[in-house]
């Protein structure tokens, strides 16, 4: 198994599920988006989604996009995702997962992409715009390196499409909660239930589920039926408003969520 699969069966043989915060790369700043990632570790979070910004952010809510345009403002450099993974790998042991849309992969080169990704000590990819029928590259250069590949499902897939998602990830299946962009919501769509359920009839072994997750109730919900919940927007808001010290208080509710 994979790091982020190792961490997720963790968590399942202690009769809970994994939590995956998200964050973006260079928010405020490079050194602050390093420290508030170690601190989501240091405070409950099981692995590590970190963002590309991205000009084109076309799944992102409000809250992402704010902050991944500052970051791009400040001057962010595809490289500098790298250099954090690096960085926080050397704190913290836990898995990191680049979240990148997938054309500033393609820019770089995506076997170099792949080489770098796992020098820096990451996991793999999640990406958000490619599906797993127009992947080749992407799964040979996984294929040859090791990392994981993480491709969405959606509550309008068809089950063909499932299955695909479920044959070609590795590390989890992410479950998108609810149609639409990103963002904190009162309660997490009932699809989302319905959708980890379709998913493990396809054959997953590994969902995680995202999406509008913001509180430890939430988070509690989600692992009574998922292997994992993933928070994004909360913990963004916790770091644009409070700083490193919120996230960790952020991070600390959440993770509350997944004691069994």
């Amino acid at each position: 198994m994979s790091r982020v699969e190792q961490v997720i069966a963790a968590r399942k043989a202690a009769d809970s599920g994994a939590l995956v915060g998200y964050l973006p790369v260079g928010f405020p700043d490079l050194q602050t988006s390093i420290d508030a990632a170690v601190a989501l570790v240091e405070n409950g979070v099981d692995i590590i989604e970190l963002g590309v910004p991205y000009s084109d952010p076309v799944m992102d809510g409000p809250v992402i996009q704010k902050a991944t345009q500052a970051a791009l403002a400040r001057g962010f450099k595809l490289g500098q995702t790298f250099e954090a993974v690096a960085a926080i790998t050397a704190r913290v042991d836990a898995p990191i997962l680049v979240m990148t849309y997938f054309n500033p992969v393609l820019q770089y080169g995506v076997e170099r992409f792949a080489d770098d990704l796992l020098a820096a000590g990451g996991a793999g990819l999640i990406t958000p715009d490619l599906v797993a029928d127009e992947a080749d590259d992407w799964l040979t250069a996984s294929d040859r390196t090791g990392l994981d590949r993480v491709f969405l499902a959606a509550p309008s897939s068809t089950d063909a499409r499932l299955e695909l998602a479920v044959a070609k990830s590795r590390g989890f299946v992410y479950a998108v909660s609810t149609m639409g962009i990103t963002g904190a919501r009162a309660d997490v769509d009932q699809a989302a239930r319905s959708l980890v359920g379709r998913l493990r009839t396809a054959g997953a072994t590994s969902t995680c589920v995202g999406v509008g997750i913001s509180t430890g109730e939430q988070v509690r919900e989600v692992i009574g039926y998922a292997d994992g919940a993933i928070v994004g927007s909360a913990l963004v808001t916790a770091l644009a408003d409070g700083g490193v010290g919120a996230v960790a208080r952020a991070a600390a509710d959440l993770a509350a969520g997944t004691v069994a």
